[in-house]
């Protein structure tokens, strides 16, 4: 019974953590099935998601920190859609007002949703990472895997190369979370391999809804390759790394540095 108090727990906090996208998911099937007035899609899309960002800060399910690191994600995401629809890689064929070179403003808010929900379940979770590498060595890493997004279309796409390194320097990695006051662990990278490949789930639903079409989806709706779990997992990595050096430098500046205490883990 414990065990099935645990698991529905943490079922819990992580649906509450997943807050921002369930909305948006929601908002997608939505404008597709009953279409509203005055404004194209992908306006009311962008209408939707600001006063979602606007009531997740007035309400508290998201602080002020949380809201500059999603921000930053929303301006690293629409660069990489400015990019990607630029070389074709997909489109936005609906129109839309507030749209830049063919990508629609809101686009930047499902990179945003990602964040959120990394922020959140690090908070509700109170996760800790233990033998993270160091920031010489992970900057860099998230650097030329975010890079290769954009030089692949010139240049070999390395992104196995990539998945092989992270694995070498998260080899030892562990990350720690706490559920009704039980601390659990799970290697880093198996938790990369799950978020990515429910962000891939989570794409095919989106696309279904229109949210973007591939090349092979521009007359009829097929599922995403599976192939591109790989680049939803090297995005997760990059956003992880990011949020995770961005928590550290903050709780680094209120407080010093001490040494590891004993944590009762359970398997």
């Amino acid at each position: 019974m414990r065990a099935l108090r645990q698991l529905v727990r943490f079922g819990w906090e992580q649906a509450l953590s997943c807050l921002f996208p369930v909305i948006i998911f929601t908002a997608l099937a939505l404008t597709q099935m009953f279409p509203l007035p005055f404004l194209p899609r992908y306006d009311w899309l962008l209408i939707i998601c600001l006063l979602i960002q606007w009531w997740m800060i007035y309400s508290g399910l998201e602080t002020r920190d949380e809201l500059k690191v999603i921000t930053m994600f929303h301006l690293i995401g629409l660069t990489l859609e400015l990019f990607k629809v630029h070389m074709g890689s997909w489109a936005y064929p609906e129109e839309g007002y507030f749209k830049m070179f063919g990508v629609p403003l809101y686009s930047g808010f499902m990179y945003a949703s990602v964040a959120s929900y990394l922020c959140q379940a690090w908070r509700r979770f109170k996760v800790e990472l233990v033998k993270c590498p160091s920031l010489y060595i992970v900057v860099p890493l998230a650097t030329t895997i975010y890079l290769n997004f954009f030089t692949h279309h010139y240049w070999m796409d390395i992104r196995w190369w990539l998945s092989g390194l992270v694995v070498i320097v998260f080899w030892k990695s562990w990350v720690t979370y706490e559920v009704n006051g039980t601390r659990y662990r799970m290697p880093l990278a198996l938790s990369f391999v799950l978020i990515g490949f429910f962000i891939w789930v989570a794409e095919n639903i989106a696309t279904f809804f229109g949210a973007w079409k591939y090349p092979n989806q521009a007359d009829v709706w097929n599922p995403v390759h599976l192939g591109k779990v790989s680049s939803w997992l090297l995005l997760v990595i990059v956003s992880f790394l990011i949020v995770s050096t961005l928590k550290h430098l903050k709780e680094s500046q209120h407080t010093p540095s001490k040494l590891p205490t004993d944590i009762d883990f359970k398997s």
